[in-house]
């Protein structure tokens, strides 16, 4: 278990870094997107290239940080039973919904989506708008974004199942210590 453990840790550190990263393109969407906003209101000039950029960054922002997320147990929850129940109880339904819900979905999302974006690459595809973007960019944090996503649920299904089996802290109290 120690082994599963080490492996967990170096998932939510890669999540760490990946967030860490990917963070600041919150500040170039803002940036851009007042940028935009300026430009078209006060200089009467658009650019679909830019507006594009702001989706681009945008999507990057949410999909390679939705691992994040996960670890620090920001995602949301529907609280209303699932708060009464015993810490153990919590436990398994995460586990399950990890399981049943989350590996499939991604997993499924990941296979679906690897051929287009393959496609999207080897065509070179581009905005059908005027002055656009390239759009295959983007089409590649599909895969990696939910990669992430499933790599982090193992993590989490790790640290839950050992602190089941008593080889590891509540990972509930993990995630308060270490918020932000």
């Amino acid at each position: 278990m120690n082994g599963l453990l080490a492996f967990s840790r170096g998932i939510d550190r890669l999540s760490t870094v990946v967030h860490k990263t990917i963070m600041w393109l919150s500040l170039v969407a803002i940036l851009v997107s007042a940028g935009n906003a300026f430009t078209r209101k006060f200089l009467n000039l658009s650019s679909n290239a830019w507006l594009e950029a702001q989706w681009y960054l945008f999507s990057a922002v949410f999909l390679l940080c939705a691992a994040y997320t996960l670890l620090k147990a920001e995602h949301v929850k529907i609280d209303i039973l699932y708060g009464r129940l015993q810490r153990r109880t919590q436990v398994w339904i995460d586990i399950l919904g990890t399981i049943l819900f989350l590996f499939p979905f991604c997993i499924i999302t990941v296979v679906l989506v690897w051929p287009v974006v393959v496609d999207k690459i080897n065509s070179g595809e581009m905005s059908s708008n005027a002055g656009g973007l390239m759009m295959w960019p983007v089409w590649i944090l599909i895969p990696l974004g939910f990669g992430l996503l499933g790599l982090q649920g193992l993590s989490e299904l790790i640290k839950r199942i050992a602190f089941l089996t008593g080889h590891g802290p509540d990972p509930a109290l993990d995630q308060t210590a270490s918020t932000h």
